[in-house]
């Protein structure tokens, strides 16, 4: 079960796993936005796209696979990546890629936040940061630029892989 979010004094929230979107929700939207492109709904494309909402954290097309087989064994590789990027296109989907450059998905939330990536065991820790928030404001502002996104990737040693070391 997904831990909620936690804040801290310095403003920051810390998500180890992305709270559960609704997965029903997002089905809906699936449909309707598959409706607007003039392509119909098909049981492999549900059941891919209703495990992915349901995982609520990022995750390989490799893993989505293997989760998927579990309900579904018809579905194939290429099935799953047609898929992935349909849901892309549908803004329901983004797509990351962390230093070792494997894609990783993760449902496209209602809030900015950026990442913690262990460097030793892989885990994912989403934050948000009012303070950095701010500072990128100021710079932006220093350098007379208008900021569209960005995204921030930190990297090291989570507190699981640090208490290992010792």
């Amino acid at each position: 079960m997904p831990r909620p979010a936690e804040p801290t004094a310095a403003g920051r929230t810390v998500v180890e796993r992305r709270a559960r979107v609704d997965t029903q929700r997002q089905m809906e939207l699936f449909h309707s936005r598959l409706k607007q492109r003039g392509l119909k709904s098909t049981a492999q494309r549900d059941d891919i796209a209703r495990v992915f909402f349901e995982i609520g954290h990022h995750i390989s097309a490799e893993q989505l696979y293997a989760e998927v087989k579990k309900i579904n064994q018809h579905v194939g590789y290429a099935t799953i990546y047609r898929t992935l990027r349909l849901l892309k296109e549908c803004d329901l989907v983004s797509e990351r890629h962390f230093d070792d450059d494997q894609a990783r998905y993760e449902v496209v939330g209602e809030r900015h936040h950026d990442h913690f990536i262990c460097e030793r065991c892989g885990k994912i820790i989403e934050f948000e940061n009012e303070s950095l928030e701010r500072l990128q404001e100021a710079v932006a502002r220093e350098l007379n630029v208008t900021l569209t996104r960005h995204k921030m990737e930190l990297y090291g040693l989570c507190s699981e892989c640090l208490a290992q070391s010792r």
